[in-house]
């Protein structure tokens, strides 16, 4: 079953003076399994709607559910927390444990796993974000590279089996390197644990690259949802937006305001190449 957000709304410090309304009206589905990239300008929603989904903050108004388990409800909101992992910008951050295992281990050991389920856990997750058991498995988290720490903490959180993976900005503040290792990383989960990927993210490449689907948000709201085809062929609004939009829709729009005709919702570099070597062959 899918997570249904439905008529959510949410304000900030209600009745005081520094009232601010986050979100309005936001309906959308997150279906099972698929890749679902989340844009919009700083102070736009992104994050706000993002915690909503496993419970960490409850609407003003509206419902949140998580494979039919209601989150507004105490007792369903705790199985439906367990569906759903939450990879926060810098979650390095949330290293604690002395060593990389231990810190991997810490979300199912409060679970009341056994210990064999456990080191199950820890050895599967470890290689499927590509830190080799052997080699990280006794070192201190503290002594890793940025973007080990981050495959670590991510680890810490597959570790656990979500159905849905929740992730704000998880390239924030990575280095090039860095930046591909965790994207390499997110594909791998997708294909080898089918699970489902809401990702925050303000590269509008990588959301092009990866997303089935693309939600927009401005304002607080749902300004639209589509696949990247869909929403990358209107480019002009989303930079009136003050968003980013693709290098190769970029392109593609400075073609067609020099008369080029480019086809519509053309994102992908591959696509661009071959409609240059086509219009080329034809001059």
């Amino acid at each position: 079953m899918p997570i249904v957000v439905s008529s959510l709304n949410y304000t900030y410090m209600p009745g005081s003076t520094q009232e601010y309304k986050a979100l309005t009206d936001i309906s959308l589905t997150v279906r099972d399994g698929e890749f679902l990239g989340i844009i919009g300008h700083t102070g736009s929603g992104k994050s706000t709607f993002v915690q909503h989904l496993n419970g960490l903050i409850q609407p003003t108004s509206g419902t949140v559910s998580v494979d039919g388990f209601q989150m507004a409800d105490k007792k369903q909101r705790i199985k439906g927390r367990a569906l759903v992992g939450m990879v926060f910008q810098y979650p390095e951050y949330q290293l604690f444990e002395e060593t990389v295992e231990k810190d991997i281990a810490f979300g199912p050991r409060n679970r009341g796993l056994s210990d064999k389920e456990i080191s199950e856990r820890v050895r599967e997750s470890m290689e499927l974000v590509g830190l080799q058991h052997e080699t990280f498995r006794e070192k201190s988290p503290f002594e890793l590279s940025g973007g080990e720490k981050r495959r670590a903490a991510l680890a810490g959180i597959i570790a656990m089996r979500p159905k849905y993976l929740v992730l704000d900005e998880p390239m924030a503040g990575l280095d090039p390197k860095g930046r591909k290792d965790i994207l390499n990383t997110i594909r791998l989960l997708k294909k080898r644990t089918k699970c489902g990927i809401i990702m925050v993210s303000h590269s509008m490449d990588d959301i092009a690259s990866e997303a089935d689907r693309i939600a927009v948000f401005n304002g607080g709201r749902l300004e639209r949802i589509g696949t990247p085809g869909e929403v990358f062929a209107d480019s002009e609004a989303l930079l009136k937006m003050g968003l980013d939009i693709p290098q190769v829709s970029r392109l593609a729009l400075e073609l067609r305001q020099r008369g080029v005709e480019v086809p519509e919702g053309l994102f992908k570099l591959e696509d661009m190449k071959d409609f240059l070597l086509r219009r080329l062959r034809r001059v």
